[in-house]
This record gives C-alpha cells, structure tokens and sequence, in this order.
C-alpha cells in the first residue's frame, strides 16, 4: 500500500481578497451621511422644544407677575422685583421667581415693558436670534 500523502498549498490570491480602498470609503461615506440627517431630525427636534419651552415660560412668568401685582396692589418695575423685595412694595409676599427664569432657553432676558400695548404689561422672549421680529425659532413669544 501507498501512502498518501496530503499536500497543503499556500492559499491563493482569490482565498486572501478582502476589502478595496473604494469600498471602505463608500462606506464611510454612506455612514456619515445617515449620521448627518439622523442629526439634523434630532436637533431641529431641540429648537421646535425650546419654542415651546418659551411658551410656557412666558404664561408661568406672566402670572408670577399677576402674583406680584395681587399681593402688592402694583405691577413690578422690573422683573427684578420678583426675585428681590423691591424698597417701596407693601405686602411683598416673594420672592415670586429666581433669577434663572428671567431667561428664556436661549439665555436671553424676557422683555417687560409696562403698560403693555393695549394690556397692563407686556412680556416677550425674542426667540433664538435675541432680536425683535424673525421667524420660526426666530419669532418673538408674547404673552397674550
């Protein structure tokens, strides 16, 4: 009888294919681009909250301000006067508010103004530029 003998073979080209330099960057590319618009979804998400955020804070403030007015027979000068007894207030029952809520989610001070345009007071947050006017997150945020 023989022996067989097994020979094993180095393996061949086609047996060591892998990965082209065209596809790994194919890849990479399609990857960024669903990462890009996932974030974009995610984040416009954040401004359409933070609007609706400045909406409640509006109201919430608007009858801390009312609060002031019950207690003190007067409207504040300032939203100041809800965080601290302002000198000349009787009945000063506060503080009504902190410091913090006197800004909007884009860190900007809430406009009062007394009187208000056709109302006793006004209270505004200008939106995500600061600025009066604009649209979309940009729009101003009035207490009605």
């Amino acid at each position: 009888m023989k022996a067989s003998r097994s020979i094993t073979r180095a393996p061949g080209r086609a047996a060591q294919r892998g990965f082209s330099l065209i596809e790994i960057i194919l890849v990479v590319v399609l990857i960024g681009g669903i990462v890009a618009f996932a974030a974009t979804r995610i984040l416009g998400g954040g401004d359409r909250a933070k609007v609706n955020l400045a909406k409640a804070q509006v109201q919430t403030l608007a009858e801390k301000v009312q609060q002031f007015e019950n207690d003190t027979g007067n409207l504040p000068n300032s939203l100041d006067e809800l965080v601290s007894a302002p000198g000349s207030a009787t009945g000063w029952l506060g503080p009504y508010s902190k410091t913090a809520e006197l800004k909007d989610p884009w860190n900007h001070p809430f406009q009062y103004t007394m009187p208000g345009d056709g109302q006793p007071f006004d209270l505004v947050s200008l939106g995500k530029d600061g600025k009066p006017g604009g649209t979309s997150v940009d729009a101003d945020i009035k207490y009605q």
